[in-house]
């Protein structure tokens, strides 16, 4: 069983090879990362950038004793379309963001024309680690689509539920929240999550159960469902949270963080290759998961469409 951050590093340390990460325009702090990754045995950094700098750095970690490859290229867009290529060539396995921007790898990276889109959308799923129990819960999508249509959270769920399935949650449960736990005409969110809550129930997304509309109340606690008249497996027990838009998902990932001291790593699905984003709010320690957690997903089947 998958149940903390630590079990997900042991679970891709134990199966398959090292992975070999490509990334672009790496910054000193990235380097440390990796070094850290390399340390753990999940992976072989390929650093593409300006050379001397980034050997500079490589000899002030443990990284210098290890494996490791340094691509020069002065120009960082250029590092982004080489760390690219060799993905696509099979001559690395994780892409990781580096030191472009968000806009631009997300952009780049997950798009269906030069890029590794291979579901209709790509969406970012938050992994939590609760804090009184061993378990892990899903929040999605919490980057990546603005204000995703109800044939989008389709896939954003679907997307989910292969996350869900490489880290061995049985039967997820899954809340597909709104500000009301409702149906009400005038608030599309909750007519969204009703009818994929009735796709559920005739099994359409396999064997998943999904709830809503919820509001967080009554997705957290059986008993405030309860006396709200809802009586369901996944109140009080949810395993993916489906969020109705960006708005919604990004400040709930950072609130959970923040306000509720929770920590949190994150992936892009829906890609044919793990993609690694650094977002501030995934602390220096959970970044080792984080990219174990890429290679658990490639090891595992990296078609997450």
């Amino acid at each position: 069983m998958i149940e903390k951050f630590h079990d997900i590093i042991e679970t891709a340390r134990k199966e398959g090879s090292k992975k070999r990460v490509a990334a672009p325009s790496v910054t000193k702090e990235q380097i440390e990362i990796l070094s850290d990754a390399s340390e753990a045995n999940l992976i072989i950094p390929i650093m593409i950038g300006k050379g001397q700098d980034i050997e500079d750095a490589v000899k002030q970690t443990p990284l210098a004793s290890l494996n490791y490859e340094i691509l020069d290229e002065k120009d960082s867009d250029r590092s982004l379309s080489r760390a690219m290529e060799m993905v696509k060539k099979h001559d690395a396995d994780i892409l990781m963001q580096g030191g472009v921007s968000q806009k631009t790898f997300i952009d780049s990276a997950a798009n269906g024309n030069e890029g590794f889109l291979i579901s209709k959308v790509a969406s970012f799923v938050s992994v939590f680690q609760l804090l009184k129990r061993d378990k892990l819960i899903l929040a999605t999508d919490t980057f990546i689509n603005n204000i995703p249509s109800l044939p989008e959270k389709q896939v954003i769920l679907e997307n989910a539920l292969v996350l869900a399935g490489i880290l061995e949650m049985e039967s997820p449960k899954v809340a597909a929240l709104a500000s009301i736990e409702q149906v009400n005409p005038a608030i599309p969110s909750t007519l969204d999550a009703a009818i994929l809550s009735k796709m559920s129930q005739r099994r359409q997304f396999g064997d998943v159960v999904v709830e809503g509309p919820l509001d967080i109340d009554c997705a957290l606690d059986k008993n405030a469902a309860e006396r709200k008249g809802l009586s369901s497996v996944v109140t009080g027990n949810v395993d993916i949270y489906l969020t109705p838009d960006i708005d919604v998902g990004y400040l709930l990932a950072q609130l959970l963080v923040f306000i509720g001291k929770m920590q949190m790593i994150g992936t892009v699905m829906g890609t044919s290759v793990p993609l690694i984003v650094d977002l501030p709010f995934v602390s220096r320690d959970n970044k080792v998961a984080e990219i174990a957690l890429a290679a658990l997903i490639h090891q595992r089947g990296t078609r997450h469409g």
